[in-house]
C-alpha cells in the first residue's frame, strides 16, 4: 500500500503535541540527508511506528527551533522524550532501536567496510558539489571518486556495497542517483555511470526497492531547485568523459 504523505508544515502551522510518546521523524521531502532516514524507516516497515512530519525549510515554523530542535535542521527524530539529529547517526539509531530487517550485516569484515564507506560519503558529496560549481577541471577528481565507488561495489557478491542492501546504499542513494548523476549529465555533459557497469547495476537495483522509490521527488522540481540555489548553468563538458569507454 502506498503511504499517504502528510502535508508540509510551514511557519503558519501549529506544532504537534510534542513529547507525548509519539515517535516522529522530521524531514523535508527535498532534503537528501532527511531522505536517508526516511528510506531507513520505510525499509524496516516502521510507517506505523514512526510518524513522518515534513517541514518547509524555506518557511520553517518557529516552534521547530524553539521547542523541538535548536539546530533547526532536518532530519530530526523525536523518540523517548528526546530529539536526535544528524542523518548518518540517525540511520544507525533507527536500525538498532526499532524492529524490522537489520541494515548492517553481522560479518565483521562487512561492518568494517561499511564504516569506511559511510565515512567516505561526506567526502564524495564535497567533491561532487565542488566539481558541479567549478569552471575548471575538477571533474577529474569526480572521476576518481566514482572509480572508488565502482571498486567498492566489486568487493562483495551482489549488486549492493555489502552484497545485500544496507545503510551504506541508503547513505549514497539520495545524492548519487537523484542529484549528482542527473546534475553532471545536464550541467557538465558527463555520465558518471559510463564505463562503470557495477555502478549502473547498483542504480538499477536501487530503483527496484519500494522503500527507496517511495521517497523520490519530482526530478524537474528537485534539480531546478538545486540549480537555482547553486547558481548553475550548463558548463563545459568534463574532459574525463572523453577518456572513458
Amino acid at each position: 500500500m502506498i503511504e499517504q504523505l502528510p502535508s508540509i508544515l510551514d511557519a503558519s502551522a501549529d506544532p504537534p503535541i510534542l513529547f507525548d510518546g509519539t515517535t516522529r521523524l522530521y524531514v523535508s521531502y527535498t532534503c537528501p540527508f532527511a531522505q536517508r532516514t526516511w528510506i531507513t524507516r520505510n525499509y524496516k516497515g516502521l510507517q506505523d511506528k514512526i510518524k513522518l512530519v515534513p517541514i518547509d525549510l524555506q518557511n520553517r515554523p518557529n516552534w521547530y527551533k524553539e521547542k523541538l530542535y535548536p539546530e533547526n535542521k532536518v532530519p530530526a527524530l523525536e523518540h523517548n522524550n528526546e530529539v536526535k539529529g544528524e542523518s548518518l547517526d540517525l540511520i544507525h539509531y533507527i536500525d538498532e532501536n526499532f524492529e524490522g530487517p537489520k541494515l548492517l550485516p553481522e560479518d565483521p569484515t562487512k561492518q568494517e567496510f561499511a564504516t569506511e564507506l559511510l565515512s567516505y560519503s561526506d567526502t564524495l558529496n564535497k567533491v561532487n558539489f565542488f566539481a558541479i560549481k567549478s569552471k575548471g577541471d575538477a571533474c577529474y577528481e569526480v572521476g576518481a571518486a566514482y572509480d572508488k565507488l565502482e571498486e567498492a561495489l566489486a568487493k562483495f557478491d551482489g549488486p549492493f556495497f555489502l552484497g545485500e542492501f544496507s545503510l551504506v546504499d541508503i547513505a549514497y542513494a539520495p545524492f548519487v542517483v537523484e542529484r549528482f548523476k542527473p546534475l553532471f549529465s545536464e550541467v557538465k555533459n558527463y555520465d558518471v555511470t559510463k564505463g562503470r557497469p557495477k555502478l549502473t547495476k547498483w542504480i538499477e537495483e536501487l530503483n527496484k526497492i519500494d522503500a527507496y522509490t517511495a521517497t523520490k521527488h519530482d526530478p524537474t522540481e528537485l534539480l531546478g531547485g538545486i540549480k537555482k540555489r547553486l547558481g548553475l548553468n550548463e558548463g563545459p563538458q568534463c574532459p574525463l568523459q572523453k577518456s572513458r569507454i
